[in-house]
């Protein structure tokens, strides 16, 4: 169609025209074959020329993508196990799946190469042949109070069961977890339910309430459709878990910032627990698979690490904090992590035989210049090297020292470096102390104050067999620590509260002066 004829003249007469010529627009009169094209150019290379889900990167995918001829999807307003209607389809292509590798697509393909890529997938299975099934009804979110939160959790945690698999903090943790499989035996992970950015079929209350009233097949995730119907819980209730696996959720998706504020105090904290980490406020920032050198991590274990840091002048103290199901190892998670093996084994080899500790490697450029041209993110080179603090759980401790490259790390004098760690719920946090002024300029630099500095980030999860290079990265940041509030800062207020109180008497002293005057000169005349 041409749209300049919706924009100019003659669109009342186009659109009558178009309403009285044209049959009425339906998913089920789609050109599959015209979608086939557009799904063998963007949508095959993971789900699989036949819809099997085998493309040629599912091996490295987890979970893996769907297999479209078994016509069994997550994200649907209809009853477990029945078809999802177009609608739901049409909105996983538009806005992915969230904590999966399947992206959003409303913004490279059109409105109708979307619809008729929705046509083509139905074909892959002969369910579709039948009528769309009828979305389940549920009434409206009746809002929530503080003590509706409070019996949100205790429905989480006693007659829904969700704390078996999601855990007390819902990091995703609880006993179940290690046991969880799809349908199809790859392993599984419950869901964090403490980032709803990451929840498939969206992160706000109703989408967790429909999530839960129709389960997510092809999971162990359960519909409580039944569950209401037997008496066990009511709507209402459900409502309630809702909310309050929102609340576990920040108000709002983290916002990534390119620096970390190091705050300026006379009272360091004592340990990552310490109350006054409340004062500071966290900097998120997200952590992708190490993919450029082999052997990859296409599926990283950790996503995020929230960052804290304070300064009096003389030591840096940072808090570093992120979501892990394990401490690993975790003997409970053996046969898991076996099956996981099992499942990324043609990813550039297979993973360790056992699982290895939880490492966190900071790092810096060992020469801070004015230089804008950065090391190397993934442990510098040869021109420019990296100071880097290894951190690691098994056996505990640290390290300082310097790297030219992936696995080219060596160890040097500690140089006063301290640290205190504390898992609890699904989450590591770590404190890392370390002297503004190295001792041995040779293995980490000196950290000036009121200058941004570069500062990086990996992270390994051992249970999810990582660690040196099959691991999680962050790019370049900068860390910056305040610079001491002048003397001036307090006293020109002061000053300037004095002189404008010292005018206001003046004022006031000439105005009744004059009023006094001209008294007196009323008074003679």
């Amino acid at each position: 169609m041409n749209r300049a004829v919706w924009r100019y003249g003659g669109m009342a007469v186009a659109m009558a025209v178009l309403l009285t010529a044209l049959p009425p627009y339906r998913l089920t009169a789609q050109d599959a074959e015209r979608g086939r094209v557009v799904y063998d150019k963007w949508c095959a290379g993971c789900h699989g020329d036949t819809g099997a889900g085998d493309g040629e990167a599912a091996a490295y995918m987890l979970p893996r993508p769907r297999d479209f001829r078994r016509a069994v999807y997550q994200i649907r307003t209809t009853a477990s196990g029945q078809l999802p209607r177009d609608e739901d389809l049409r909105r996983v292509i538009d806005e992915g799946m969230p904590g999966s590798t399947m992206p959003g697509w409303r913004g490279r393909l059109s409105a109708r190469e979307r619809d008729d890529v929705i046509a083509y997938i139905k074909t892959f299975s002969r369910f579709f042949e039948d009528d769309a099934p009828a979305p389940v009804e549920w009434g409206r979110d009746p809002g929530a109070s503080d003590d509706d939160l409070a019996e949100g959790r205790r429905l989480y945690r006693e007659d829904t069961e969700c704390v078996k698999c999601h855990g007390e903090g819902g990091r995703g943790d609880g006993p179940s977890a290690p046991d969880l499989t799809d349908d199809w035996d790859f392993p599984i992970l419950a869901a964090d339910l403490t980032e709803n950015w990451n929840f498939n079929g969206g992160g706000t209350v109703e989408d967790i309430y429909r999530r839960m009233r129709v389960g997510l097949d092809g999971t162990p995730m359960p519909s409580y459709t039944d569950a209401i119907e037997a008496g066990v819980i009511t709507d209402e209730q459900l409502w309630l878990v809702a909310h309050y696996v929102r609340s576990l959720s920040p108000a709002d998706p983290p916002r990534v910032r390119d620096v970390i504020r190091a705050r300026r105090t006379s009272l360091l904290p004592a340990g990552p627990l310490d109350t006054v980490w409340a004062q500071v406020q966290p900097a998120y920032i997200p952590l992708v698979g190490q993919i450029i050198r082999g052997p990859r991590q296409f599926v990283p274990g950790v996503d995020g690490l929230w960052v804290q840091a304070m300064h009096d002048g003389e030591r840096l103290v940072l808090r570093l904090a992120w979501d892990d199901r394990t401490e690993s190892p975790d003997s409970d998670w053996d046969e898991f992590y076996q099956l996981l093996r099992g499942t990324l084994t043609d990813v550039d080899g297979p993973l360790p035989e056992t699982q290895g500790p939880d490492r966190l490697v900071i790092q810096w450029p060992l020469e801070l210049t004015d230089d804008v041209a950065m090391p190397y993110f993934l442990g510098g080179d040869a021109r420019r090297p990296v100071s880097q603090i290894v951190w690691h759980n098994t056996p505990p401790g640290l390290s300082v020292g310097t790297a030219t490259g992936l696995g080219t790390y060596a160890a040097g004098d500690a140089g006063g470096i301290g640290y205190l760690a504390h898992f609890a719920e699904g989450q590591w946090q770590l404190q890392v102390d370390r002297p503004l002024i190295a001792p041995d300029p040779s293995v980490a630099p000196s950290l000036p104050v009121g200058v941004p500095v570069p500062i990086a980030f990996r992270v390994a999860d051992g249970s999810w067999g990582e660690g040196e290079s099959r691991v999680a990265v962050s790019a370049w940041y900068a860390i910056y620590l305040d610079v001491p509030t002048p003397t001036r800062v307090y006293i020109q207020p002061i000053v300037a509260g004095l002189l404008t109180a010292g005018l206001g008497l003046l004022v006031v002293f000439s105005a009744q002066r004059r009023a006094n005057v001209a008294g007196h000169n009323s008074e003679v005349s």
